[in-house]
C-alpha cells in the first residue's frame, strides 16, 4: 500500500503524518481482477445490439402513427360510386380501384403494426436501455481506477460520456412526445441516430482497450 503525507494544522504549526492512501496492486481482489475487467465490454457489447432492437421497435411504433396520414391521403383521392337518378347505387359495385386497393393494404398493415403493441415494446426497450447503459458506463471508469489507480482521458472515455448523455437526453424527450409533439419525436430520433455513430466509431478502441485488461488481469 502506499503512503501519502497529509498535514494536520494545529496552533503551533504543521505535523506530517503518514496515512495509507488508496491504491491498486491486489488491495481490491476480485474488483481488480479479469472477471470485473471484462463485465463492461460484455455488457456494452450486449447494449449496443439491443440500441438497435430498441431503434427497430421505435421505428416500427413511427410506422404505426404514420401510415394513418398516409391513408388519409389516399381516401381524398377516391372517387365516389355513382348512383341513379333515383339516388340509388348500382347493382353490380365496381371493382375497388388500385387506391382503394392500397388503402385496404395500408389499413391491414396499421392493424397488424398495433396489434404488436410496439410502443409499449420501444418504451420499455428504452427504459432498460437507460438503466443498464448508465449502469455500464459508469461501471466501466469504476472499474479502470480499480485495476489501475487512475483514468485515462481520451476518445474512448469521452465518446462513452457522450453516449451517456445521449441516452439521458433522449429519454427527457419522452413527456413531450407522449403529448404529441412533433420535434420532440424527431429530436428524439436524431440523438439516438447520433448515439449510434458514437457507439460504432468506439468500438475499436474499445476492443484495444479489452486486450490490454486482459494481457494485465489475471483471473478471477
Amino acid at each position: 500500500m502506499k503512503e501519502f503525507a497529509a498535514y494536520l494544522h494545529t496552533s503551533g504549526g504543521s505535523t506530517i503524518v503518514a496515512v495509507d492512501a488508496v491504491a491498486v496492486d491486489g488491495n481490491f481482489g476480485l474488483l481488480e481482477g479479469r472477471t470485473m475487467a471484462l463485465v463492461h465490454p460484455l455488457v456494452m457489447a450486449s447494449l449496443f445490439l439491443y440500441t438497435l432492437y430498441a431503434g427497430y421497435l421505435g421505428w416500427q411504433w413511427r410506422r404505426a402513427r404514420t401510415i394513418q396520414t398516409e391513408i388519409n391521403e389516399l381516401k381524398k383521392q377516391v372517387q365516389q360510386v355513382p348512383v341513379s337518378p333515383a339516388g340509388t347505387p348500382p347493382p353490380q359495385p365496381p371493382q375497388p380501384s388500385p387506391v382503394e386497393l392500397q388503402i385496404q393494404q395500408l389499413t391491414e398493415e396499421r392493424k397488424q403494426l398495433i396489434k404488436s403493441q410496439y410502443r409499449d415494446k420501444h418504451y420499455d426497450a428504452g427504459s432498460l436501455l437507460l438503466g443498464f447503459g448508465v449502469f455500464g458506463s459508469v461501471f466501466g471508469a469504476v472499474n479502470t481506477w480499480f485495476r489501475t489507480g487512475k483514468l485515462f482521458p481520451g476518445p474512448h472515455l469521452f465518446a462513452g460520456a457522450g453516449i451517456t448523455v445521449l441516452w439521458a437526453a433522449a429519454a427527457s424527450l419522452v413527456p413531450a412526445m407522449q403529448k404529441g409533439n412533433e420535434t420532440a419525436r424527431n429530436l428524439h430520433i436524431a440523438l439516438n441516430s447520433l448515439n449510434v455513430i458514437l457507439f460504432i466509431w468506439q468500438i475499436p478502441t474499445g476492443i484495444d482497450i479489452l486486450f490490454r485488461a486482459v494481457e494485465f488481469t489475471n483471473w478471477p
